[in-house]
């Protein structure tokens, strides 16, 4: 089984985080302005991004600083743009001029939008036929199977796989009472719900990297 990607967006619609493993078609970069600063460094629209006041963040690293819960010790984030690579949409290989990974065409804050667009409105077709006890939980096509956890606070978790795979709501809710829990609501240096910025920094991507690949379904 393949797990492509993972999105999560916040109560207001807007994707907060992304974060890909065996995609082999990514989007292009976002138009500028056309996601929240620290959503993924690989489909920001520039490696660095700023804020009013004119200071300049690594569209990988958090904005803000982290705070370890197992120490109670806050941790300053570094600026990763000197130490990660940002991901290419289009690698090619030593040994052929023809790209390995090759784009979509369409860049990331529209699939953002089409993917949350789907869900809404599948969303609101299950209720109208099967009542409003009935929850939507994924779909599947020929190509991909998508699967959605909500939260009780209104954040949506979703995520990418091959059709073929059975209901992975279970690791996007391992993903919300673990790597989001910790790093994000209960860190008091992260504002929720900001409209300003994304959630991602380098402890709460680690920490869900390492989870969907520690997973048995994980190839």
């Amino acid at each position: 089984m393949t797990i492509h990607s993972l999105y999560i967006y916040d109560r207001h619609c807007i994707c907060v985080y992304y974060q890909d493993w065996h995609r082999t078609r990514r989007p292009k970069p976002a138009a500028e302005g056309g996601i929240l600063p620290a959503v993924s460094q690989s489909v920001s629209p520039s490696p660095h991004l700023a804020n009013s006041s004119g200071a300049v963040y690594s569209g990988f690293g958090s904005p803000r600083n982290t705070l370890s819960s197992n120490t109670g010790v806050v941790v300053a984030v570094n600026d990763m743009l000197s130490q990660a690579p940002s991901t290419p949409l289009l690698l090619q290989s030593p040994t052929s001029p023809s790209p390995v990974l090759t784009s979509t065409g369409l860049a990331f804050d529209e699939e953002a939008k089409l993917v949350y667009g789907v869900i809404l409105s599948l969303r609101n077709m299950v209720k109208k036929l099967s009542g409003r006890d009935e929850q939507f939980v994924n779909y599947r096509t020929s190509a991909y199977k998508l699967h959605v956890y909500e939260s009780v606070s209104g954040y949506k978790f979703v995520m990418l796989s091959d059709p073929g795979a059975e209901s992975l709501r279970f690791i996007l809710r391992q993903i919300y009472v673990g790597p989001f829990l910790e790093y994000v609501v209960r860190n008091p240096l992260v504002q929720m719900d900001s409209r300003e910025y994304g959630i991602d920094n380098e402890y709460f991507r680690a920490s869900i990297d390492r989870l969907v690949r520690g997973l048995s379904v994980f190839p």
